[in-house]
């Protein structure tokens, strides 16, 4: 009886971290350390370093959801979408929109860690590593996401080689809101698609439902 009043709080504790770290944090961030941590090793020049531009970054979100979950190489989106679609979606200025000089783009069932979507995933190959490389970037903007609240999982670098804080900016220093996703160089945390806090609330109540259960019968067996 002592054993079930102590059990389920600390249950419930466990379970609202579960739903917490579903929801918060920032891979993007770290995504963008690991590429300028990896240049600069490779790179011995002060420009290896590269700008974490936020609205470059949020347009690489933007490039995630031209795939609609489908990770097909095929539904790559075509370069007017960048100034047509893109930019106007994120908030960026069309006057500052230059060309994209890189692109890194990988797709898989199951969420990876950041130290392992970096190595695994988006560098993958000689044409990734030249990307990574590629001593034109002046900045870069990561974007990760899912799939309305689960697989398959997105991660996109997009490289850019303008003169960097006059280039790719958002109106009112803001990127527009978006629906789901993380995207690197913002204060905003990521945002959580009504379908994610569905799949994480769904998980807590069916915690519940089977914690409740197990007090039932542990109740019963000590009758």
């Amino acid at each position: 009886m002592e054993i079930c009043c102590w059990v389920i709080p600390v249950a419930l504790l466990l379970s609202l971290d579960l739903v917490a770290a579903h929801i918060h944090g920032n891979p993007a961030d770290e995504l963008v350390d690991m590429i300028n941590k990896n240049r600069s090793s490779h790179i011995k020049s002060p420009s290896s370093q590269l700008y974490d531009n936020p609205g470059l970054a949020c347009m690489a979100l933007q490039y995630i959801d031209t795939y609609n979950g489908k990770c097909d190489e095929g539904k790559k989106p075509p370069e007017v979408d960048i100034t047509e679609v893109f930019a106007p979606d994120c908030g960026v200025e069309l006057a500052t929109v230059q060309t994209i000089s890189g692109r890194l783009l990988a797709c898989q069932l199951h969420y990876a860690e950041p130290a392992q979507a970096f190595s695994q995933l988006l560098i993958e190959s000689k044409k990734s590593l030249s990307i990574l490389y590629d001593g034109n970037h002046t900045e870069v903007g990561v974007g990760v996401s899912g799939t309305n609240g689960g697989g398959p999982y997105f991660w996109c670098a997009l490289f850019g080689s303008g003169q960097t804080n006059s280039t790719f900016e958002l109106e009112g220093g803001k990127a527009l809101k978006q629906s789901q996703g993380c995207f690197s160089g913002s204060d905003a945390p990521c945002a959580v698609s009504a379908a994610a806090l569905t799949s994480a609330t769904s998980f807590f109540l069916q915690f519940l439902s089977s914690l409740s259960l197990l007090l039932v019968i542990s109740l019963s067996s000590t009758r």
